[in-house]
């Protein structure tokens, strides 16, 4: 949460966007860990865990799929997917934390996690096509290291992430290259 005790979550509508050939990739990204917050929200409190293995290998095996059939490599795509499902639990468990310590700033309300799901499926679809758009900028190397960090830093910027949300893009953005 930012000072004022709100989440990258409560921002969304004010999101800009991230510079560079991977900017627009880089937005999906914080999108989809603007959505951990709303993970967390439906999970806390409840006997909901946040690690959730069964299901994010059945998500990655769907990945892999959907990858082969958009001519990404499916390992190199299965490897981006299963760091947003750890950035998300970087969210998640930053969060469960903060509310513990701070019952307070602990969600009132309880977002219904199917919901949020459906949305996740509809951005793994916009992630996968942005992939597909980027796949010759994320050849490893220094060039592509050097379009992360600028879409990284600017997302940062220009979202105002906390630095739980940092991290979590730090994380969620480790294996473009």
């Amino acid at each position: 949460m930012a000072a004022s005790g709100k989440t990258a979550t409560d921002t969304a509508g004010t999101a800009g966007h991230a510079f560079g050939r991977l900017g627009p990739l880089a937005d999906l990204v914080v999108e989809r860990l603007r959505m951990g917050d709303r993970v967390a929200a439906s999970k806390f409190g409840t006997d909901k865990p946040i690690d959730d293995p069964a299901r994010e290998e059945q998500e990655l095996a769907s990945v892999r799929t959907r990858a082969f059939a958009l001519g990404l490599d499916p390992e190199r795509t299965a490897a981006f997917f299963s760091d947003q499902i750890t950035a998300s639990k970087v969210v998640q468990r930053g969060l469960f934390d903060r509310w513990t310590a701070h019952p307070a700033q602990a969600p009132t309300t309880r977002p219904d996690l199917a919901e949020i799901r459906a949305e996740l499926d509809e951005l793994t679809t916009s992630l996968l096509t942005e992939l597909v758009a980027t796949n010759d900028v994320r050849e490893p190397g220094a060039p592509c290291r050097v379009d992360v960090l600028e879409a990284q830093i600017s997302a940062d910027v220009v979202d105002h992430l906390d630095e739980l949300h940092r991290t979590a893009l730090r994380t969620a953005l480790q294996s473009l290259c």
